[in-house]
């Protein structure tokens, strides 16, 4: 994994960078973060009942900022956003820079692409009390097929990196919940890389897709999802983003 530098953030036409960067409390108290939110973001930050769910907000929101600032050249608490109708943000300018976030645990990812809508997705692995259930509910047939036959020891490792794997597709689009788990198949099995098998039982409409597993941590299961061939993806890791990024 690379350690982040100035040069990190040029990004070639067909390169995606993927940020993997620790949340701590001790960033909570960097007071920076807060100053780069808009006033719609600071309403929205106060909106969080419990104060370690605001200041996570306010630290991933700040960073993302000063991240996009860092590839667009801009200051980030000048940029603007726009949503699209089903919520997903784009920068409110004319550029190329498409970015999704996800985070879990102590685990936030940004993920950055040009030309192409990117998504990504990351969930701490975990026990889960109805995992079968969850899986008979929203898993497409093949899907749980496969899962049910697994060895009950790798079932766990084969849920989450199968979710991660739906929703970085599904944030890619941009299409959220209004699409169906089960109106798409991706791989599961341990020995079968990750991609989109077939999309409303088109395989055709699936190779224009591509999926990366991101294999940061065994704590973690992380995947970038975008519609295009296979790209060159660079993995930047931020040990503490308050000092690395300059926020004082």
């Amino acid at each position: 994994m690379d350690n982040a530098a100035v040069s990190c953030f040029r990004l070639e036409d067909r390169t995606v960078h993927v940020w993997v960067i620790p949340i701590r409390p001790s960033d909570f108290k960097v007071t920076g973060f807060h100053d780069l939110l808009s006033s719609e973001e600071r309403t929205r930050s106060r909106k969080f009942r419990f104060d370690h769910l605001r200041q996570s907000f306010i630290f991933t929101r700040g960073t993302l900022r000063i991240l996009l600032g860092r590839y667009l050249e801009l200051a980030p608490e000048a940029i603007s956003f726009r949503y699209s109708g089903t919520g997903k943000p784009y920068v409110d300018i004319e550029t190329s820079l498409r970015f999704n976030t996800s985070h879990s645990g102590d685990i936030v990812l940004f993920a950055f692409a040009r030309n192409c809508d990117v998504g990504v997705d990351v969930e701490q692995i975990r026990a889960l009390p109805d995992m079968d259930g969850i899986v008979h509910r929203f898993f497409c047939p093949e899907e749980v097929s496969q899962f049910t036959l697994l060895p009950p020891a790798e079932r766990e490792n084969a849920f989450f990196h199968c979710w991660t794997r739906k929703e970085a597709y599904l944030k890619a689009t941009g299409n959220g919940l209004s699409t169906r788990l089960d109106s798409f198949c991706v791989t599961l099995l341990p020995s079968e890389p990750a991609r989109v098998v077939r999309i409303r039982g088109m395989s055709h409409a699936a190779r224009a897709w591509t999926l990366h597993d991101l294999a940061f941590s065994p704590k973690y299961a992380a995947t970038v999802a975008y519609r295009d061939a296979l790209r060159p993806l660079r993995l930047l890791s931020l040990e503490t983003a308050s000092d690395l990024l300059g926020i004082t």
